[in-house]
């Protein structure tokens, strides 16, 4: 269940109005992202992350010669005043943004280069995570953290339906069947009408590219064999009806879950906070499990990422690069941020993610039955590193969220969706100006 992430994504792909030039996507740092800055310097930082303007306190403590001037810009038109402080020349020095965004931002020139700076940093931070910072080859941010799916499911009810935690998503269709047998009211999932975010996690599980960059031209792939291995699973769950509907902007929504009506899901670190408060009847119930894969040979899970961009004019980039990389990769920041008292949510988007995991764990929600650190460390290890966000990609959801309500309702099938998505994009990019083809 990706519900805040989808949301998200969904009010930003509303706003997005996207004009590429390919060349924005181009790998290498400029000679002024590249410099090193003299002196004293003051940066001024936007986020919407509970935490954040403490740890922002601890920085400017320790570091005199960079002072970090924290803006709450929490609402839902952060990106677009974004877009205008930029388009204004008043930009702050760095943002808050999730991976879609950046790739957005980046791609209508509103960010800066900042590969050569940044280049010291990478080694820190998981490849998915650096791919999510790098749309095209050049860097324009800092990873700041992120969010690996695994499973949460009913114990208590998979024990009395005589089923198992499925290890492929196979074993989740059968699963789902043999529920239902038991009791035809009770589904294994859920994929509400507004909300593609499934078919975005199956399709970056079982490794499609819906964009990859190919030397001067994107090549676009939403009917690769891969896309259309994990539209099959959606299909199906559609045709056997084994997924409830529940809307995400419902604000009963939990219940599906807390009530038995609904009994598995995929979630993320960030959302378990949320289900120790909202699952009054259930706590203790549930456990943890891997996120089912199409290959266990190859397993694979997704994530959403969140990033610290480094905006256009920002005129000291290796100061930026160096507070960002230091609020989401040095002990002393990641240890307070990870800290549930923090509420900021932030699992790190490091590669060694051990030291941060068995605090965020809810006990009297999961009560010990499941080896949560493993799980979630396992999550973070498996995240596909192939996707990459293409230069439309707020647009492109935009259409998809449009098609979806009518996959859900039976009046067109996933692959006639994706069908339709390939071509859109493939026309969308080239009236931008940008090379794309289809994938081969």
């Amino acid at each position: 269940m990706s519900t805040t992430r989808t949301r998200a994504l969904a009010g930003a792909a509303a706003a997005l109005s996207l004009s590429l030039a390919l060349s924005s996507c181009g790998g290498g740092g400029s000679d002024s992202a590249a410099k090193s800055t003299q002196g004293d310097v003051q940066l001024e930082f936007w986020s919407w992350t509970e935490g954040i303007q403490q740890q922002v306190a601890v920085w400017n403590k320790e570091h005199p010669e960079t002072q970090v001037k924290y803006v709450n810009a929490a609402g839902d038109t952060v990106y677009q005043k974004l877009r205008a402080a930029v388009t204004s020349g008043n930009a702050p020095c760095l943002s808050k943004m999730d991976g879609m965004n950046l790739a957005n931002f980046a791609a209508d020139g509103l960010l800066t280069d900042i590969t050569g700076v940044a280049a010291p940093y990478k080694a820190r931070y998981t490849t998915p995570a650096w791919n999510a910072v790098s749309p095209g080859g050049a860097t324009y941010g800092i990873p700041t953290g992120s969010s690996p799916l695994f499973t949460a499911y009913r114990a208590d009810l998979f024990q009395r339906y005589g089923v198992k935690a499925p290890t492929t998503w196979d074993d989740l269709i059968a699963a789902g069947k043999a529920v239902q047998k038991k009791d035809k009211n009770v589904k294994i999932f859920n994929m509400a009408g507004e909300d593609p975010s499934t078919l975005v996690d199956l399709s970056w599980q079982a490794g499609a590219e819906w964009y990859r960059i190919a030397g001067d031209h994107w090549e676009i792939g939403f009917t690769s064999p891969d896309a259309l291995e994990a539209a099959d699973i959606v299909q199906r769950m559609v045709d056997d009806n084994l997924a409830s509907n529940a809307s995400y902007a419902d604000p009963g929504v939990f219940k599906t879950w807390d009530l038995g009506k609904t009994i598995l899901m995929t979630t993320s670190t960030w959302q378990l906070p949320i289900y120790d408060t909202n699952f009054p009847k259930s706590k203790g119930d549930w456990q943890l499990a891997d996120a089912p894969v199409f290959d266990p040979a190859e397993p694979r899970t997704s994530s959403n990422f969140d990033v610290t961009a480094v905006l256009k004019g920002c005129e000291y980039p290796d100061r930026a690069a160096q507070f960002a990389a230091w609020l989401s990769s040095s002990k002393e920041s990641l240890t307070a941020l990870t800290d549930p008292k923090s509420k900021s949510g932030l699992f790190p988007a490091v590669k060694d993610v051990s030291p941060y995991v068995d605090k965020i764990i809810p006990t009297e929600m999961f009560n010990g039955k499941s080896d949560g650190a493993r799980i979630i460390t396992t999550a973070a290890s498996r995240v596909g590193d192939q996707w990459q966000y293409g230069p439309d990609y707020a647009a492109m959801y935009s259409e998809m969220q449009k098609q979806w309500g009518k996959v859900m309702n039976k009046q067109l099938t996933v692959k006639d969706m994706l069908t339709h998505l390939q071509d859109w994009v493939l026309a969308d990019l080239r009236k931008k100006g940008v090379k794309a083809v289809a994938a081969g």
